[in-house]
């Protein structure tokens, strides 16, 4: 049986159109996908069908029917995963760096999607759509942590709107290029598609959407900064652009930070594979019971590693500058 949510609009939005605003509220769905609920006449105003270009009023009633997903066509593969808790509704996993999230060009099998497939036995949720089940939020592919996944339709719905309506408390961990000047700060820079690479993203006032991240420094290192992020908005690639933007990228970021990497490479005689920032902490409200929860995810070994280089360095550098003269005889 089809699924019925009805919710009223809470604020006005002349400016926007009708689909953007039911993207925002259910960021998982593709806009794409919601305008082919709206044009099935899926999506109800006060009763009536609408059209994508709508505007949002305050007080106007909407019915979103959620059809029945179909069948996946995808093949569950047994790759281990890391779950951190499971029960009837969600599953919370600690994904690998390396692991694509959902299948895409050049990604077409062994993703999390599939993994899932085989630990759930199919139990996922269908309003993803049948190409990426009970997905709610995503970690990029070489970005490891904390996952939340839905295994119902309800929880679904309920987890994405907690995600839309910036509900949910992201931790993250990422080690830096160079020394941050300050041991506390908050970013808030737009975030846009690369005009010109585009798979990549960037700062852009004028056609960005607003993103804001936090940040406070753990330790200072040889070159690097250990620093913990909180992320008030979720753009894609939001950490690695963000701290692009204050000219210290990620160590180990491909592409948001060759040149700086490439010059500490040189410096300091190591590179690791792969940037280095992991999810370390969620917390939100459990969507049935409405409690909050948190998971904790540990350092992957490539993190530690990475730690444990420019840690022996800032020591080694420590210990020649505060050598003392030799004596002259």
């Amino acid at each position: 049986m089809p699924t019925l949510e009805t919710f009223i609009i809470e604020e006005s939005a002349p400016g926007e159109r009708f689909d953007v605003f039911l993207h925002r509220r259910y960021p998982a769905l593709s806009r794409s996908a919601i305008q082919r609920l709206i044009e099935q006449g899926a999506v109800k105003v006060n009763g009536r069908p609408v059209k994508p270009t709508h505007s949002p009023r305050a007080g106007e009633q909407v019915e979103v029917e959620w059809p029945d997903p179909k069948p996946a066509t995808l093949e569950p593969v047994a790759i281990p995963l890391d779950i951190l808790y499971e029960d009837d509704c969600l599953v919370v996993i600690n994904k690998p760096a390396g692991l694509v999230v959902h299948p895409a060009a050049g990604h077409e099998t062994h993703t999390l999607v599939h993994a899932l497939l085989h630990h759930c036995a199919g139990r996922l949720s269908g309003v993803g759509g049948v190409s990426r089940p009970g997905i709610v939020h995503r970690l990029d592919k070489d970005t490891s942590g904390v996952m939340v996944v839905a295994k119902t339709d309800a929880a679904h719905l309920a987890l994405a709107r907690q995600f839309a309506e910036r509900r949910v408390l992201k931790v993250y961990h990422a080690i830096v290029c160079g020394q941050l000047p300050h041991d506390t700060g908050e970013i808030r820079a737009a975030i846009a598609r690369h005009p010109s690479h585009r798979k990549c993203m960037t700062v852009c006032e004028e056609r960005g959407r607003e993103a804001h991240t936090s940040y406070r420094v753990l330790e200072r290192l040889a070159d690097a900064t250990l620093v913990e992020a909180r992320l008030h908005t979720g753009r894609t690639h939001q950490v690695r652009v963000h701290f692009q933007h204050l000219g210290h990228p990620l160590v180990g970021d491909p592409v948001y930070g060759r040149r700086a990497n490439r010059r500490l490479a040189e410096r300091l005689g190591f590179e690791p594979a792969r940037q280095m920032l992991h999810a370390t902490q969620l917390t939100l409200a459990h969507p049935r019971t409405g409690e909050s929860m948190t998971w904790e995810a540990p350092w992957p070994a490539d993190f530690q590693d990475t730690l444990r280089h420019l840690r022996a360095v800032s020591r080694a550098e420590t210990t020649r500058t505060t050598r003392p003269p030799a004596e002259i005889t």
